[in-house]
């Protein structure tokens, strides 16, 4: 939703409290520019947007309008309350007002043809609620627009006026000028110049206005003296400058970065443009917003690798990074401790994945650090238990399923089959892989690879009631328990531990393992004694149906994306020689978890949707199984999976793997903006293209937890369009 356009160059003005002066000071800037006002209180005869029409009606250059009014002067929330007589429903919704905003914004941007000028000019101070009660930082943040502070000249202002702009900075705006009153008792402006100066901010003081006449004609003709001896070119000149460096440095990018960067999964032979650069100019819960002809809102499909649990720039995780950062900076951890650690660790332990059978936490900064972790703790685990010595120790390796992906450090790529892209000359591969039998959503029905599912519930196959006594159960033993006696006597490797990632394995290709595979496996293995590692890295906080392991890893989402941490769940041992002699130096970032809204109506809603004939499914997902079972039986499709937020489309490729394009080439409409202003006045969704990752002929979305439904179902009818040309007769 972010708006910014190279012709028509908009600010937002916020306040460092109320009265001081903010409309005052619009009115100067708008002299030489144009304004609109978003928010009004109080009553029309003494509304300060209509003194402001008064004083520059002869501006025809000039836009300026109140978006909402109300007659109360009080906070806007109080007066918006006071307007809907108390009925909550009739008080207009942040989105609601947004959109209004950003809609008015683009018709005019849209009818100006040469350089022009807006103002946003906002009601009270920086933390004052709006209509619904939120404050207007976190408001008018999907906005993004680059900031006006108006600081405070009275006594407390100085103060006023630095916390103002700590709050903007910690959100992320772009603060280009700050303007005050001249005080000559006060002298803010002499304290805040000087050290707004070292923050590369401009601060400009003018004088205050003359007191209000009673005579309406002394009173214009006092005001207009007073405009008149005002001089914000300047600043005005400063705030053009400040537009253009903007673009000149987002324009730069995409080129600078092919020179300069190595891009994480990337074959930069691929790379041939700088139209194939993505440029984030910033984020806001889902979206990012990069540059096109203006800022365009693309939503983050991929969750950002799997680490947005809860969108971008959330507040809270913010303000707790900055409060981390501000109380502890970074401190050591061994034999030591801090309350953010101490109550993560006693969350994961008592409350969390940990619950029931985990006696410690180990905290490192990533999941392949936490994965090697895990490797060392299973590998002395098991040594110590067989009492193998010297080279016995040396010759271990582990069971896992092929296509498996732990990180890309050398311990946990030899904990992996060595097969596609994922391996370098170090890599040596210990231990051996099954060939794992999937589960997928094929022409409207739920399949797995033996075929031997009696019903076409994706539910059935996630519930594993029942189902350890099954004929296909019995067939997985079998299987198992074949491939790994001829391993033994084949004299292959001696295996020390298990290794999964549970339920689904990402890197693959978002291939879903049958869960009763994997369960059959853990309870074989776990009687043969071998430690049980899950790699959860991916699939998060939540396991389904799986037993519990010997060890658990865990990252990503534990800090929202916002910053790394990863922890390593276990049991352990008070023998030194066994200890655990690993450490890292970001070990245990005190940032902590941030507790996750599951109870909320969308998800109680998607979890309906899933239901059959009133029975709670088993297996669920944000996504609409009408919309999955529908995409199954499409002629470009191979196979549909969706679990909780993730969506996994396979598309029909003969060139199937990691060098296919096809996945790429069939969605590559969505990556661009199909909404119009029609369809958005009518939808209430702003027009958005969707970024989104491949593997392969393999195609996946993944939402937040927190993702609206209305954007989920967006997205559905953009991959519809792209993909849904073609259906099966069958469907």
């Amino acid at each position: 939703m972010s708006l910014l356009f190279k012709h028509f160059r908009i600010h937002q003005i916020f306040g460092a409290n109320t009265d001081v002066g903010k409309t005052i000071l619009t009115t100067a800037l708008v002299r030489a520019s144009a304004s609109v006002k978003k928010t009004s209180t109080g009553p029309i005869e003494d509304a300060d947007d209509e003194y402001e029409f008064s004083l520059c009606g002869s501006l025809r250059r000039r836009l300026n309008t109140v978006l909402y009014r109300f007659h109360v002067p009080v906070s806007p929330h109080l007066a918006a309350q006071i307007a809907a007589g108390g009925e909550a429903d009739k008080i207009v919704p942040d989105d609601t007002f947004l959109n209004s905003i950003s809609s008015y914004v683009r018709r005019n941007a849209s009818r100006v043809s040469g350089p022009a000028h807006l103002y946003l000019e906002t009601a009270g101070g920086v933390h004052s609620p709006t209509l619904s009660g939120v404050t207007q930082l976190e408001s008018y943040r999907p906005l993004f627009l680059p900031t006006i502070l108006i600081g405070d000249s009275r006594l407390g202002g100085i103060s006023a006026t630095i916390s103002a702009y700590e709050s903007l900075l910690l959100r992320g705006y772009i603060i280009d000028a700050i303007l005050l009153f001249r005080d000559q008792y006060y002298r803010n402006s002499e304290f805040l110049t000087p050290y707004f100066a070292e923050r590369g901010i401009e601060v400009t003081a003018v004088d205050a206005p003359p007191p209000k006449a009673v005579d309406a004609a002394e009173n214009l003709a006092s005001t207009e003296r007073y405009y008149e001896s005002v001089n914000l070119l300047p600043v005005v000149q400063n705030l053009d400058l400040r537009h253009q460096q903007r673009f000149a440095e987002l324009d730069s990018m995409p080129r600078r970065s092919i020179d300069t960067l190595w891009w994480p999964f990337v074959q930069h032979g691929l790379v041939k443009s700088e139209t194939d650069v993505t440029v984030i100019d910033s984020a806001s819960s889902d979206f990012f917003s990069r540059p096109a002809s203006s800022l365009e809102s693309q939503l983050d499909g991929s969750a950002s690798w799997w680490t947005q649990a809860l969108g971008h720039a959330h507040p809270a995780l913010t303000l707790a990074a900055a409060r981390a950062s501000g109380r502890y900076g970074h401190v050591m951890f061994p034999q030591a401790t801090h309350a953010p650690a101490l109550l993560l660790a006693e969350r994961l332990l008592h409350d969390g994945p940990g619950k029931g059978w985990a006696s410690r936490a180990f905290f490192s900064d990533d999941g392949s650090t936490a994965m090697e972790v895990a490797l060392k703790m299973a590998l002395r685990a098991f040594s110590v238990r067989a009492k193998l010595e010297g080279t016995e120790r040396k010759a271990l390796g582990v069971l896992g399923i092929k296509g498996s992906y732990h990180g890309d450090t050398i311990g946990a790529m030899d904990a992996c089959a060595e097969e596609g892209v994922f391996t370098c000359e170090w890599h040596n591969a210990k231990g051996y892989w099954f060939d794992p039998p999937t589960v997928s959503i094929q022409e409207g029905r739920a399949i797995n690879d033996y075929r031997m599912n009696p019903t076409n519930s994706m539910s059935w196959v996630y519930d594993l009631t029942g189902r350890l006594d099954s004929p296909l159960a019995q067939v997985y033993r079998e299987y198992i328990s074949h491939t790994l006696d001829g391993l033994e006597r084949s004299g292959g490797p001696r295996l020390a531990a298990l290794v999964l990632e549970p339920l689904v394995m990402g890197v693959a290709g978002m291939v879903f393992v049958d869960p009763l595979f994997q369960r059959i496996l853990v309870d074989v293995e776990t009687g043969a004694g071998l430690p049980v590692i899950y790699d959860e890295v991916f699939v998060g906080l939540y396991r389904l149906g799986m037993q519990t392991p010997d060890i658990s890893v865990h990252a990503k989402i534990l800090t929202g994306g916002l910053v790394p941490l990863a922890v390593t769940l276990a049991f352990y041992s008070t023998n030194k020689a066994e200890a655990l002699l690993h450490g890292h130096s970001y070990t245990a970032h005190p940032l902590g978890l941030i507790e996750k809204e599951v109870r909320s109506e969308p998800w109680a809603a998607a979890k309906a949707r899933w239901e059959s004939d009133g029975t709670p499914s088993v297996m669920w997902s944000l996504w609409d199984p009408r919309f999955v079972k529908a995409l199954s039986c499409l002629e470009n499709v191979a196979e549909v999976m969706a679990l909780g937020t993730v969506l996994s489309i396979k598309v029909r490729d003969d060139q199937a793997g990691y060098t296919s394009q096809s996945a790429q080439l069939l969605l590559q409409s969505i990556r661009s903006t199909d909404h119009d202003m029609e369809s958005f006045a009518s939808s209430g969704v702003p027009p958005f293209s969707v970024h989104f990752r491949t593997l392969g002929n393999v195609a996946y979305f993944m939402t937040s937890l927190n993702t609206a439904p209305e954007t989920i179902r967006t997205v559905e009818d953009k991959i519809w369009k792209a993909l849904g040309e073609t259906k099966r007769t069958s469907e």
